[in-house]
């Protein structure tokens, strides 16, 4: 066995510190108004943080194969969870959706945590199964009906960002595995259909779309969240204002730490900030799929790639939302939005990385 991927961990570290700092500078205004407190938000972020960065290092020196043998173990309580958040009186109800277990003034999102039971399961099946994936029927529609049985608990909830996130690792993962490329034609097709008939079935959906494709038309209601996150990202220059120095932060971008960080961020920092962030993205998303693409063992190999994809689509469609290419989903930044279930999650799927990267042979 090798050393670890020291390099990934540096990366890693560095940008989700990055992100606790500006979780105190985007929320410290609304922090103090609200909790009388400046400090409320990043406390506890940095409570998570630590306790992230601890399970990284552990499961980092946990054989990853051992995710293997307990992979439906694992989906079954992912489903369990899902299940008892959606009960009045377990699950609480935070911005609408009954999406959080209640832990003090914590909450944890087992959602989160669905997003990479189900990298793991598929993992495990494409690895025992990759040679007979051509066989649509009886091998690729078992495992998109428990991916889809699990979107349909979270959106239950509702959470259709975090179910997006899932279902585009999941398609990510049987994309590598094999499956047809025909197939993938028609999942767009049914996918065009399901959104549609999720919008019907929530009006406000309908909203997000119109405020995105005009968020002037509604600009104090729909289109409020991204013409305040533009005008914090279209004035900063090449610098920015400088830290603490934003102005969207002063109760015009809602809740600035959460989904729209990087709006902070590239109000403060400028465009120099913004390259240097997604540097780090990027450094750290190629690190995870050249560890992936040099693991011999098949299981170690979609886990690998089926993390990278995960972080690599939730990465992108939060920045996507934030600069007004599609509509608003609710989707964190990993590494920087405030967020612990979010932090925690993310940072044990890097340590799940940091022990694949002990056994590449190549």
């Amino acid at each position: 066995m090798k050393k670890i991927d020291y390099s990934l961990v540096i990366l890693v570290l560095a940008l989700s510190i990055f992100g606790v700092i500006m979780v105190y500078s985007a929320s410290y205004v609304w922090a103090e108004y609200k909790f009388s407190d400046p400090f409320k938000f990043v406390k506890n972020q940095g409570l998570f943080l630590i306790i992230g960065t601890i399970l990284m290092f552990t499961l980092s020196k946990i054989p990853y194969p051992t995710y293997y043998k307990y992979a439906n173990k694992i989906l079954i309580l992912a489903f369990i969870l899902l299940v008892l958040v959606l009960i009045p009186g377990i699950g609480t109800i935070r911005n609408g959706s009954r999406s959080w277990f209640g832990i003090g003034s914590l909450g944890i999102q087992p959602s989160e945590a669905a997003k990479l039971a189900i990298i793991i399961f598929t993992s495990k099946y494409l690895s025992k199964n990759q040679s007979k994936m051509h066989k649509i029927k009886n091998y690729v529609l078992p495992i998109l009906g428990i991916t889809f049985l699990l979107f349909g608990l979270i959106m239950l909830q509702p959470d259709f960002g975090t179910g997006v996130i899932l279902i585009m690792s999941v398609i990510g993962l049987l994309f590598i595995g094999g499956v047809p490329i025909s197939l993938f034609i028609k999942f767009g097709v049914v996918g065009i259909l399901g959104i549609i008939g999720l919008i019907i079935a929530a009006p406000y959906r309908l909203k997000r779309i119109l405020s995105f494709l005009n968020p002037w038309s509604d600009p104090l209601g729909s289109g409020f969240q991204i013409i305040q996150s533009l005008y914090a990202i279209g004035p900063a220059g090449l610098f920015g204002y400088g830290f603490l120095n934003s102005r969207q932060k002063h109760f015009y971008l809602p809740e600035p730490q959460t989904d729209f960080i990087f709006s902070i961020i590239s109000e403060e920092f400028g465009f120099m900030g913004v390259l240097i962030v997604s540097f780090f993205f990027l450094m750290i998303i190629w690190k995870c799929f050249k560890i992936a693409r040099k693991t011999d063992d098949l299981f170690g190999k979609f886990l690998a790639f089926g993390i990278s994809f995960g972080i690599a689509f939730q990465a992108v469609l939060n920045l996507m939302v934030v600069v007004g290419l599609i509509p608003v989903t609710g989707v964190t930044l990993p590494f920087l939005s405030y967020g612990g279930s979010s932090l925690l999650i993310t940072l044990c799927s890097m340590g799940i990385i940091l022990n694949i990267s002990q056994y590449q042979t190549k």
